[in-house]
């Protein structure tokens, strides 16, 4: 069986032979296996089974994936949605707070929030401490880390231009950011 992650609903291919035995987040209609849990279908036994992968919270170097809720002039507060490439269940997000201090590795004292961050902005950080009872300290101050995906004020998905600027391709216009370098390049 190959590792190939497959959704709920998905159609599972079977090795030729016998079908195995059912087991947790896999059933059978109308001929066809499928899944019923997100997962890569593994045998146990003589069984197949997709194992439930258990969200757990941020701790510290977690990379975590997040929107933007709320901006101050000192600090964006972060929705996390994802850690470790872990999605977490609905209303289960965790919220982190990016400090001005935390935006970029130089120039810290030129950092305006505003200038690097939108509501609604997807960003990828890094888990720096468990900050206090309510939220965790994230940070983008690294190349890889940063805003991944923005809306313009178009409402088109912005393009990134450079590690502080990105593009609407519909109306060309320029918004400052802090991008992410992607991941291809």
């Amino acid at each position: 069986m190959s590792s190939d992650l497959v959704l709920p609903g998905q159609p599972i291919p079977l090795p030729r032979g016998p079908t195995p035995n059912l087991g947790t987040g896999i059933y059978a209609r109308d001929g066809h296996v499928r899944a019923s849990l997100l997962g890569a279908p593994r045998y146990e036994g003589s069984s197949l089974a997709i194992s439930r992968t258990r969200p757990r919270p941020p701790a510290p170097n977690s990379l975590v994936l997040g929107s933007i809720t709320r901006l101050s002039p000192l600090q964006a507060v972060l929705s996390i949605t994802v850690v470790d490439g872990v999605p977490l269940p609905a209303g289960e997000e965790f919220t982190g707070v990016i400090r001005v201090q935390d935006v970029r590795a130089t120039e810290k004292d030129k950092v305006k929030i505003a200038d690097c961050f939108r509501g609604g902005d997807v960003v990828k950080g890094l888990v720096i401490s468990l900050g206090d009872a309510r939220s965790y300290y994230v940070t983008t101050a690294r190349n890889d880390l940063g805003v991944i995906f923005a809306t313009s004020e178009a409402g088109a998905t912005m393009e990134p231009v450079s590690w502080q600027e990105m593009r609407c391709p519909r109306t060309g216009r320029i918004e400052k950011r802090k991008c992410a370098k992607p991941e291809n390049l």
